[in-house]
């Protein structure tokens, strides 16, 4: 489904500003896997998404999916197959839009049925009328509102339905819940669940929160130093707990996790 083959990445090389920020990184993704990405600030996770996105080219390596060489394919090209959310929840939407605009443009940009300024059938409209309705929070009563009035959570689940409207073949999660409170964060993460299990969606998700690095999907991920450090799953991860993680991290990189939002948010549950 999703296969990295040693892919790298050096920001501002040559200079005193020079970043190794993705450093030889393999990885092999199964149709339907949802992986979880922990790691310290500036470990390469964003840096990670990035380069599978096609936000910018990588130095070495390639990107595989389904099959097919992606890894110098532009970022819109990509972007019909890969649906990314990110923490900020004003980005991915358009706020002077309607919300049925930014249903329209997301539906005709991944399915490749129209140009963007084609119009949608009312077939269509009453397709994305249902689908707001599963998000259960009222947004299929306002799709002529624009998108601006609504408050995070709800753009943010609607974000999520715009990158899934059409089943893409990864979806990407860049700590989306993070900008939320928490009782918001909590539902946007379940309808996450829900959408990603009935659509068998491959996924990865970016959190700070080890916890649900560890209760999340079938995957846990490590990153450091623009490397991944720790791959688990399967018997290996069942019943591993937040301190099982750290000592693992400490026993793969020969030092303690630093990152006091990480630590944090394992202690939270």
């Amino acid at each position: 489904m999703l296969k990295l083959e040693h892919i790298s990445k050096t920001f501002d090389p040559g200079t005193v500003n020079e970043k190794k920020a993705l450093q030889t990184v393999s990885l092999e993704l199964a149709d339907g896997d949802f992986a979880a990405i922990v790691g310290s600030n500036g470990a390469g996770k964003s840096t990670l998404f990035g380069a599978i996105a096609g936000s910018f080219f990588t130095d070495t390596g390639r990107i595989l999916l389904d099959g097919r060489d992606i890894t110098f394919e532009p970022e819109f090209r990509r972007s019909r197959r890969i649906g990314r959310l990110f923490q900020d929840p004003l980005r991915g939407t358009a706020p002077h839009m309607t919300i049925e605009e930014n249903l329209a443009l997301a539906y005709l940009r991944a399915s490749g049925k129209g140009h963007i300024f084609s119009r949608v059938s009312a077939k269509e409209k009453e397709f994305f009328r249902q689908q707001l309705a599963q998000l259960g929070l009222g947004l299929e009563d306002r799709m002529s509102q624009p998108v601006g009035l609504l408050s995070g959570g709800q753009r943010q689940a609607l974000t999520l339905l715009m990158a899934t409207l059409v089943t893409p073949k990864l979806l990407l999660l860049d700590e989306h819940t993070a900008a939320l409170d928490p009782g918001t964060a909590e539902k946007v993460l379940e309808l996450t669940k829900r959408i990603v299990e009935q659509r068998k969606i491959t996924c990865l998700m970016i959190t700070h929160n080890m916890q649900s690095a560890l209760a999340l999907g079938n995957r846990t991920l490590m990153m450091d130093s623009g490397r991944i450090v720790l791959d688990v799953k399967g018997e290996a991860r069942e019943g591993l707990s937040v301190e099982d993680l750290v000592r693992r991290f400490h026993s793969s990189t020969g030092r303690a996790l630093d990152d006091d939002r990480i630590l944090l948010a394992g202690e939270d549950n």
